[in-house]
């Protein structure tokens, strides 16, 4: 949980226990995208060669949206922003989409591909926090087994399972608010799921192919033995993967079932009288079991389960094929695609950057004049909004390149998918017919 150390009465911001990972947006399922491995965005066709299907727009804009609602969700803290868009079901039902596309190319290949495009943005993170927790004192001996300490840094290299950090940390006065070693890390268990799903995608595609909706169901099922069975699990790690295989599973087999066809062999109308019912079971057991600001659908794993199936079910059912932007969201596309472009990067690097605005937000309690007649605004977190984007922004300039070099493109500073003067939106000369509007890199999210 993520408090305000200065001034009186300051709100608590609740951190998602998560948060990315965007990919590579896919094309429709009738017309199947480009590569699932990001490389260079597709081109137009000219006289070298065939036309290549475009990206896939709506998913572009799904991506975009959850990774602002996990942002704004984080900073606000407000229980309802995972009901109304439950933002990391849809990450890892598009994460599956793209896995299943994938996976026509050796299994090897493609775990070993997601794997270069996942770590070293993980990596560029821990080398800047572990040393900084470093030097503000963390030691093997603050972990309460020193003797197991360096091998789980190895956990910041393959986050099998959480990376360890260190608790307490005293911050920068002024600038980073303390405790930020847990910020930094609160967002990693979600590399750590996506991780272990990559791994299990062969084998869950396998699956899939044979007992489709007993593959789908699958997660749900565990999920509601973990919650209502309440077996013994050893150990702390393997609880919480587990945990978050039965709540996410569903929504990652859906993007895979989606991308396989399954979906669409069943009736059209089957869909939307099913999945409300769905929804509505999970909302209802969510508001029986303590739903409530500080205790929303994140601690609750089943009652998200079942929320977050149902809700990716509808939006892949209604799933339209976008090749272009319909006109109303065209003056959002450079936003959107850079959103696509940086997804990581932002994900990994927006819990610091919403503490650093906090904590320069609290120093305006100093201000006696401020402390007396505006504290409605001091106790606000709306003017962290603002700020906290700005840092975000900076920290896309300053570390965003690594995801271009994972990716094995040249760095770019801002990927926006502007064509600039003279070439193409990667600086390389335009074919004939390329636009920028309408192309992006895809990610590893």
């Amino acid at each position: 949980m993520t408090t305000s150390s200065q001034g009186p009465a300051r709100h608590a911001r609740r951190v998602e226990p998560v948060a990315p990972i965007a990919e590579t947006a896919p094309a429709a399922t009738a017309a199947p995208a480009t590569t699932a491995v990001a490389g260079p965005p597709a081109s137009l066709p000219d006289a070298a060669g065939p036309r290549k299907p475009a990206r896939d727009r709506y998913f572009d804009l799904l991506r975009a949206v959850a990774l602002f609602r996990v942002v704004f969700y984080h900073l606000m803290g407000w229980s309802w922003l995972p009901v109304v868009f439950p933002s990391m079901g849809v990450m890892f039902a598009l994460a599956g989409t793209l896995m299943a596309r994938s996976l026509k190319r050796p299994p090897l290949d493609v775990v070993r591909g997601r794997l270069r495009r996942l770590l070293p943005p993980l990596w560029l993170l821990g080398a800047i926090g572990v040393s900084g927790m470093v030097l503000q004192g963390w030691r093997p001996d603050a972990d309460g087994h020193p003797g197991w300490w360096w091998l789980h840094l190895g956990y910041w290299i393959l986050p099998l399972s959480d990376p360890p950090y260190a608790d307490g940390l005293r911050g920068v006065h002024g600038v980073l608010g303390p405790d930020w070693g847990g910020e930094l890390a609160g967002p990693l268990w979600y590399l750590r799921a996506y991780l272990w799903f990559v791994l299990l995608s062969p084998l869950l595609l396998r699956a899939l192919r044979r007992l489709p909706w007993a593959t789908i169901l699958m997660p749900l099922a565990l999920a509601a033995v973990l919650e209502f069975a309440h077996p013994a699990l050893p150990g702390d790690r393997f609880p919480s993967a587990l945990t978050d295989f039965s709540t996410f599973g569903a929504c990652w087999i859906l993007g895979m079932a989606h991308q396989q066809g399954v979906l669409r062999r069943i009736p059209r109308y089957a869909v939307p009288s099913v999945a409300p019912a769905i929804a509505a079971v999970g909302l209802w057991y969510a508001l029986t079991h303590g739903f409530r600001q500080g205790h929303d659908l994140d601690d609750i794993p089943f009652a998200q389960s079942l929320w977050s199936f149902a809700t990716v079910l509808l939006l892949l059912h209604f799933s339209p094929s976008w090749p272009s932007w319909p006109r109303l969201l065209r003056p959002f596309d450079r936003l959107i695609t850079l959103l696509n472009s940086r997804a990581v990067t932002i994900y990994l690097w927006h819990n610091i950057c919403i503490l650093i605005a906090a904590t320069l937000w609290d120093q305006l309690w100093r201000f006696e004049t401020l402390e007396l007649h505006f504290t409605w605004l001091l106790e606000s977190s709306w003017p962290e909004l603002p700020v906290t984007w700005a840092l975000v922004a900076l920290c896309v300039m300053a570390f965003g390149w690594v995801e271009d070099l994972a990716a094995r493109r040249r760095p770019r500073l801002w990927p926006d998918g502007r064509v600039r003067h003279g070439g193409g939106a990667h600086g390389r000369p335009a074919k004939s017919g390329t636009r920028g509007s309408g192309r992006a890199p895809g990610q590893a999210l």
